[in-house]
């Protein structure tokens, strides 16, 4: 079996590492894979992104799976755009990916099936988002609702902090569009806690 890993991170160099102790598996590319994926797989010089490339390339080199690292290629519609062409891919959906690409979205979802979250408010206008900080008490939790690389949550200890922090994100567009709605939520103190669980359906 070939299996291609996506994205070029140490979670993809993770991926690889584990995924070529398997004796069902015959070769494993990584794109662009790095340094490490390099000493034990073989790296295709492609962006994660270049979901049509990468297409190209898993048919000219019979690769039977693709596994999806980073969230950029998973909220370009990847996924869609393989299972369109009959190419066996592990990853979410454009559609499911939202949960991790929009924090406005995934802020909805919570309200709506009524999961506990911190209090907060949604902003797309600048101003408003302005005056509803004057009201709040720091520390507060400013965040771009798209993706920020790992970035686009700023946890502001004054209110002068925080008007910086939105005044980058809203206005300096640091994060791109990615700024262009925040969320400024309550701060939450304790153990911050990620979970990663995969069922069949």
């Amino acid at each position: 079996m070939k299996i291609l890993v996506i994205g070029g991170g140490g979670r993809e160099h993770t991926l690889v590492w584990k995924i070529v102790q398997s004796p069902r598996v015959e070769k494993v590319f990584a794109a662009p894979g790095n340094a490490g994926t390099a000493a034990i797989a073989e790296n295709l010089d492609l962006r994660s992104t270049d979901i049509e490339g990468l297409g190209k390339a898993v048919k000219e080199k019979g690769i039977d799976l693709v596994v999806v690292g980073p969230e950029a290629p998973l909220a370009s519609g990847i996924v869609d755009y393989f299972d369109s062409l009959g190419i066996p891919i592990f990853g979410p959906t454009k559609a499911a990916t939202q949960v991790e690409s929009s924090k406005v979205f995934a802020r909805n979802l919570t309200e709506k099936y009524g999961i506990p979250c911190p209090k907060g408010a949604i902003f797309s206008s600048y101003s408003e988002a302005r005056e509803y900080l004057q009201e709040q008490r720091p520390p507060v939790v400013i965040k771009a609702d798209g993706l920020a690389a790992g970035k686009g949550v700023i946890i502001a200890g004054s209110l002068a902090e925080a008007h910086k922090a939105l005044g980058d994100i809203m206005e300096a567009k640091i994060f791109g569009s990615a700024g262009d709605r925040v969320i400024i939520d309550e701060y939450l103190s304790g153990r911050e806690v990620s979970l990663i669980a995969f069922t069949d359906g």
